[in-house]
């Protein structure tokens, strides 16, 4: 009796520290847009992607996991950096939410990045959802944010990258498009 009693206890300990320590979907500040960047897939867990929204660098993460990105709603240059470098054109609507599923893909010397907006409907999009409710979102502390655009700067990075979206890559198939109507409802965020 005393060990099924202490087994009781252990379960209800891990569901209530579980449920403590996840972050769920948090809705933006009313005249913004909340964006989640979320990596479902546990390949290639040890390669890192960069993410901007235009010239400023916002974050960047590995694994399985997933960032957490609120902006100014309307329109967003939402990017993702690898060996490729990857585009969102966006309409973001004040208070909703958005999901973007972060892919890995196979590259010649690292890693790829692909980037695709996610709606309710998508066959990942149950697995993306979890993840949130169940996770911490990893967060960039300003001091590395403040480093990282520093030695960006100083190389003329976000420059080159912004000068060549404008040149080649703004209608090519490394931008894709997010519409303002591309929200996830808030009822399907539970």
């Amino acid at each position: 009796m005393k060990n099924l009693k202490l087994l009781l206890l252990i379960s209800v300990v891990f569901c209530v520290s579980k449920s403590v320590l996840a972050q769920g979907f948090t809705p933006p500040a009313e005249s913004n847009a909340v964006v989640y960047f979320v990596r479902v897939s546990s390949y290639g867990g040890s390669t890192s992607f960069e993410y901007f929204n235009n010239e400023r660098f916002i974050g960047i993460f590995k694994g399985k996991n997933y960032m957490r990105y609120e902006c100014p709603a309307g329109k967003q240059l939402l990017w993702a950096s690898s060996e490729n470098k990857e585009f969102l054109q966006c309409d973001l609507k004040a208070g909703e939410t958005y999901i973007v599923l972060v892919n890995i893909k196979m590259g010649a010397w690292k890693a790829q990045v692909g980037l695709e907006p996610l709606t309710v409907d998508h066959e990942v999009f149950e697995r993306a959802k979890k993840l949130v409710l169940e996770k911490k979102p990893i967060v960039t502390s300003k001091a590395k944010i403040k480093s990282t655009e520093e030695k960006l700067a100083a190389r003329g990075f976000v420059e080159n990258i912004m000068n060549r979206y404008e040149s080649e890559w703004q209608h090519s198939d490394h931008t894709k498009v997010i519409k303002a109507d591309m929200f996830i409802p808030k009822e399907d965020l539970k």
